[in-house]
């Protein structure tokens, strides 16, 4: 038995919310823009903070951020630092000295690549985001299942008693 829920079955709880699609493929979209932003560690919390702030749905922005797990995170880590080293010009790869792997040394060489990674990571966020949305959106209103209006029965009009 699989702890967690497939994609298919998230996918169909997806298309089952009953809220507008553009309001669904926001908060997939913002799922997707967390996913790829580098705050490693604080992707949940993120997810929980836009659900309750912005009042988006929590199911859709945990797919979207779903994206980002442990099959995905080498080749997203890799390409955050890429996109940011090629828009700061730097051609340089990093490069550690396994050695010394005390705090400091470790703070000492990671610290250059600090600035690339998170630059790669709001730019690849945005991009993500901006991609996702317009798609997210057609998908979901070509997809999504009419809702038929709640079934309660109205109430007789009120009768004068005298």
């Amino acid at each position: 038995m699989a702890l967690m829920p497939s994609l298919r079955s998230l996918l169909q709880r997806v298309l089952q919310v009953r809220e507008p699609p553009q309001r669904t493929a926001l908060a997939f979209a913002m799922g997707v823009f967390i996913a790829f932003s580098p705050t490693y560690g604080l992707h949940t919390v993120m997810v929980l903070f836009c659900a309750w702030a912005l009042g988006l749905n929590f199911l859709a922005l945990m797919v979207g951020a779903s994206l980002n797990n442990p099959w995905t995170v080498v080749p997203i880590l890799g390409a955050t630092y890429w996109v940011g080293a090629l828009l700061l010009g730097r051609s340089d790869g990093p490069a550690f000295d396994w050695h010394d792997l005390s705090f400091g040394a470790l703070y000492e060489q990671i610290m250059p690549y600090a600035g690339p990674f998170f630059l790669g990571g709001f730019v690849l966020s945005l991009l993500g985001a901006a991609l996702t949305y317009p798609l997210a959106n057609y998908f979901l209103t070509k997809h999504q299942q009419p809702h038929p209006p709640d079934q309660a029965t109205p109430l007789p009009p009120p009768q004068d008693v005298r």
